[in-house]
């Protein structure tokens, strides 16, 4: 495929090489914007995946001896050509994902930043000396790479999945199996172009792509040459993957699902409020893990906040990503668009308010309007479920006690939002809710410098900050005298 002159390889990359997938049929990669074929990528086989596997397992031995400083500046150097393609890459995540090209753009800005955050993090894998407490010996502690790792990412945010994985893996002196998502295979391949050209050695990065994900991943991670696995998707298919690594007591890092609460309270700005939910919702069109997913408003301010958002959702404009007036762009597939109408319609049944959208228009594309829910009913599917779209649905709520009870009535625990003017009542709030991050008066709490990840359900470890680094190392104790 060609974007702007520059060519989008299609095969796979194994060992520095691009090769057809031996799997059979090429995977059509389609625009949701017009469910147009943009290209044919290739699919792997198991036997493909292996190469790949064993690709990654001759290029460790150097890789993991390669300094750090060289390591940071290939990282670095991977960064600084992210950046000057910056619009590129966002029109090609526009193309083949849908999302507004603002939105695409922000997340190659984000992605690349994770290249850079990994640069600087390579030289920081500092040891430890201690004397033991008996005194007859010291302790030595020291970092080393845990080895090959297979990185599996999801299709919503096909730049920064890749590379908050991948960032941290090289940093970290281990080399590694990439499989994107069927859907958003594009922008994956485009990023290895990149960083071969960037000077990453062959077999250190690999790229695969198959419709077989479940064999293919299975045998993977029943390779005893693999030792890590980082996964960010469903908590259904976390589980299922926790279970296939049991099996070689592999390494896990889970970035799973997410039922985000956004908590507002009679004495928030309401303005700031309404700017933090649109940005909280309606990033990547709603199709993210920490978007908010349930608004709990008191009710003190609760009629004036509902009346707010479905004025904004409304003065939305719906339309292709890379039209640059689009404010919100299709969803993935029309599977996505579905099942978010039944949500809608179920909630709807069962008594809750459309204020605004609700209806799935009738063009060419997988379109979904933003949707505004008011009064909806606590026992609401709608409530409990990863809405993955569009739609905001509005619940009052009178004390701190009934709030906190709602938000965290959920298996999920990854994100949670709070709007308020006390900063003491506030701080309050946010030490009772179980989730991993929390956005205190603002929409967006994702950044490279901070540790991504949840409880609960939500999945296991962290990514970014120092704390993603330490996913990919093994602490090895020597035991010395001298």
């Amino acid at each position: 495929m060609n974007l702007d002159g520059a060519t989008i390889p299609t095969r796979l990359f194994i060992g520095g090489q691009w090769e057809e997938g031996s799997a059979g049929a090429g995977i059509d990669v389609i625009d949701p914007s017009t469910e147009a074929v943009l290209a044919s990528v290739a699919d792997a086989s198991v036997d493909d995946a292996m190469r790949a596997v064993s690709a990654a397992h001759a290029a460790a031995p150097a890789w993991a001896a390669t300094p750090p400083r060289q390591r940071g500046e290939l990282l670095r150097r991977c960064y600084t050509l992210m950046i000057e393609r910056a619009d590129w890459f966002a029109k090609l995540i526009a193309l083949e994902n849908g999302k507004a090209f603002a939105d695409a753009r922000s997340e190659v800005i984000y992605a690349a930043e994770f290249f850079r955050w990994y640069s600087e993090e390579a030289v920081r894998l500092i040891g430890e000396v201690s004397v033991a407490p008996g005194g007859d010996k010291r302790i030595l502690v020291q970092h080393q790479p845990v080895g090959v790792a297979v990185l599996v990412t999801p299709w919503n945010f096909p730049a920064a999945m890749a590379t908050r994985k991948i960032g941290p893996a090289l940093a970290a002196g281990c080399t590694c199996v990439l499989k994107p998502a069927t859907e958003t295979p594009l922008t994956a391949y485009a990023m290895a172009a990149l960083m071969a050209e960037a000077g990453i050695p062959d077999g250190v990065v690999n790229v695969i792509t198959t419709r077989q994900s479940g064999r293919v991943v299975s045998a993977m991670l029943h390779d005893p040459r693999v030792r890590k696995l980082s996964f960010t998707g469903s908590t259904e298919v976390g589980r299922i993957l926790l279970r296939e690594a049991a099996d070689t007591v592999i390494g896990c890092a889970m970035e799973l699902g997410g039922n985000a609460p956004f908590i507002v309270f009679d004495d928030a700005d309401l303005e700031a409020a309404l700017d933090g939910a649109m940005i909280a919702k309606m990033r990547n069109g709603g199709e993210a893990c920490t978007a908010a997913n349930r608004f709990y408003v008191q009710r003190g301010i609760y009629e004036a906040f509902c009346a707010g958002l479905a004025h904004r959702m409304a003065a939305l404009t719906v339309g292709p990503g890379c039209d640059p007036d689009t404010g919100c762009g299709p969803m993935i597939n029309r599977a996505a668009v579905q099942r978010i109408h039944a949500l809608v319609e179920a909630a709807h049944a069962a008594g809750a308010r459309v204020l605004t959208g609700g209806a799935v228009p009738d063009r060419s594309g997988y379109y979904y309007p933003p949707t505004v829910l008011a009064d909806v009913p606590a026992a609401a599917k709608i409530l409990s479920e990863e809405i993955f779209g569009p739609v905001a649905p509005v619940v009052p709520f009178d004390t701190d006690d009934e709030v906190i009870a709602l938000a965290n009535d959920t298996e999920y625990g990854l994100a949670a939002y709070v709007y308020t003017a006390d900063m003491k009542h506030g701080m309050a709030v946010v030490d009772r809710l179980e989730s991993g991050m929390v956005a205190l008066n603002r929409g967006l709490m994702s950044d490279p410098a901070a540790p991504f990840g949840g409880v609960k359900q939500s999945g296991l470890g962290r990514e970014g900050a120092h704390h993603g680094l330490m996913e990919f190392v093994e602490p090895k104790y020597v035991a010395l005298q001298w």
